[in-house]
């Protein structure tokens, strides 16, 4: 029986690999690193904006309770609660948004 005999390929021509300065290195991984920086951001800000969306529903949910409670206490909770957390999610959001510029 005849076994067929493995031939190993002789390339003549060689692929070289040029290795970069150190200085290139540093531009290109400078480079990415902005472009990381950049995304961030943008996704930082994204998610900043859905939290508003929902934080303003949540307040606009509890100005309608407390326009329809026919309890006073309740009522004026539900309206002080609505405006601290308005009031402090504005302060939340315009300090966070200032410091991802």
């Amino acid at each position: 029986m005849t076994t067929a005999t493995d031939k190993s390929k002789t390339d003549s021509s060689t692929s070289t690999f040029e290795v970069p300065s150190v200085e290139e290195a540093t531009q290109g991984l400078r480079a990415l690193n902005e472009q990381f920086v950049e995304s961030s951001k943008t996704a930082g800000l994204k998610t900043l904006d859905a939290y508003e969306k929902v934080v303003t529903g949540i307040v606009d949910l509890e100005k309608k309770v407390a326009a329809d409670s026919q309890v006073e206490w309740v009522s004026s909770l539900a309206t002080a609660h609505a405006k601290v957390l308005s009031d402090m999610t504005a302060s939340y959001t315009t300090a966070v948004r200032d410091l991802l510029k």
